[in-house]
């Protein structure tokens, strides 16, 4: 088709294999959208197409992806909210029509698909590196290993007393994501080891870091949750451009922002008195010789 269906916050280009969607940038763009940029999802990547009324004299044209098919939304695990679906594009009432003849356009595209469930994942994942930060610790991905960077004001004994945590993917069989817009969210590596007893409670996990109120948003966590999960089913380093590894070796250096920050929280405590001059002094003499 070639055409290209603009909306709220998106616009949809239609070709002969797949639909581009492209969101644009904005103080009313929701974050998840600002961060994926753009997404192209291959027809064989989508079950079904709707057009059903919006609110407040809007259209909303959907893509329904087949299950399996996108790293994103198996993170997701049905707990986005509608307003960041990425497979939503919402439209003025008056361009139904219009919509309506690009719903029909894909849905015949679409007639000989299968629409149930993919073996392998169709849609490209987020690429990496990516990070963020919880509530506990600092989380990043190179593409082949998951690294647990802990902060003093957040992380359990537990999670002190294991040590900052490096997870290789081949080592992993799944991600557990539960949304930081309900209670208890949280990101957890699922290992591949049958016999290590992973923690209930995922504040007492080396494997897990937890989110809360500004920390781990969905738009940092999630596309940092699919990333994660892909590399995992793929048996492999996700979508990793050339150049933009992270050396994992035991000569690495650290993150100087990441010891900015560990240094930053270990102030704070020190000032709390909850830390001595002493320790405060050891402590950051270490932080700084991993620079």
């Amino acid at each position: 088709m070639g055409d290209v269906l603009a909306g709220f916050h998106a616009a949809w280009e239609f070709e002969s294999d797949s639909v581009l969607i492209r969101f644009e940038r904005g103080i009313r763009t929701p974050k998840l959208f600002q961060a994926l940029g753009e997404r192209r999802i291959p027809l064989d990547a989508i079950a079904a197409v709707t057009l059903t009324p919006g609110k407040r004299g809007t259209v909303v044209l959907r893509a329904e992806p087949r299950p399996g098919a996108d790293p994103l939304m198996e993170a997701a695990a049905g707990q986005l909210k509608e307003a960041s679906d990425p497979y939503r594009l919402v439209l003025p009432a008056e361009r139904e029509t219009l919509a309506e003849y690009y719903a029909d356009e894909l849905r015949a595209m679409l007639a000989t698909n299968d629409p149930g469930p993919t073996e392998r994942y169709l849609v490209r994942p987020p690429e990496t590196p990516l990070q963020f930060k919880a509530y506990d610790g600092k989380a990043s991905f190179d593409g082949k290993t998951v690294h647990f960077r802990w902060f003093w004001t957040g992380a359990s004994s537990a999670k002190w007393k294991a040590g900052d945590q490096g997870f290789a993917v081949s080592d992993l069989c799944g991600v557990e994501w539960r949304s930081p817009e309900v209670f208890e969210g949280h990101l957890r590596l699922l290992r591949r080891d049958s016999g290590v007893q992973q923690p209930a409670q995922a504040d007492q996990d080396p494997a897990a870091v937890v989110f809360g109120l500004g920390y781990g948003p969905v738009h940092e966590s999630l596309p940092f949750a699919a990333s994660v999960l892909a590399a995992v089913r793929t048996g492999g380093p996700s979508a990793l451009p050339e150049g933009t590894g992270t050396d994992t070796g035991a000569g690495a250096r650290r993150d100087p922002a990441d010891i900015a920050d560990r240094i930053r929280h270990l102030g704070e405590l020190h000032e709390a008195g909850l830390v001595t001059d002493e320790e405060f002094s050891v402590k950051k003499a270490e932080l700084l010789a991993e620079l």
